[in-house]
């Protein structure tokens, strides 16, 4: 898991719920997004920690943080130009997604 460096200076947010397509493990998908955290978001500017939770139903939570809600788009933006992140969205039921960006107020 992703440390969450200076979190408490978080002002942007990406948070996604989603399934795992059928077939596909939890297992598979924490290694893959081991590999995306350390090759890819860390390296990322504005980025400050990331985790993935899990819910009823086997319904998926990532969350990232950043700097800015601007700077957490930008980040996300660039998981469809990066091959581990493809790899993982692969992995997941796109009719099951719902994506959102935040805005800290206090």
């Amino acid at each position: 898991m992703t440390q969450l460096k200076n979190i408490g200076s978080f002002t942007g947010m990406e948070f996604a719920t989603f399934k795992l397509k059928d077939g596909v493990s939890e297992e598979q998908m924490l290694e893959l997004i081991f590999e995306v955290d350390k090759q890819f978001l860390q390296k990322e500017e504005g980025f400050l920690g990331h985790c993935t939770l899990k819910g009823k139903d086997n319904i998926y939570a990532d969350v990232a943080f950043a700097t800015t809600q601007e700077k957490a788009q930008e980040i996300c933006a660039k998981w469809m130009e990066n091959d581990l992140a493809l790899k993982y969205i692969e992995l997941i039921d796109e009719t099951s997604v719902n994506m959102t960006f935040w805005n800290r107020i206090k």
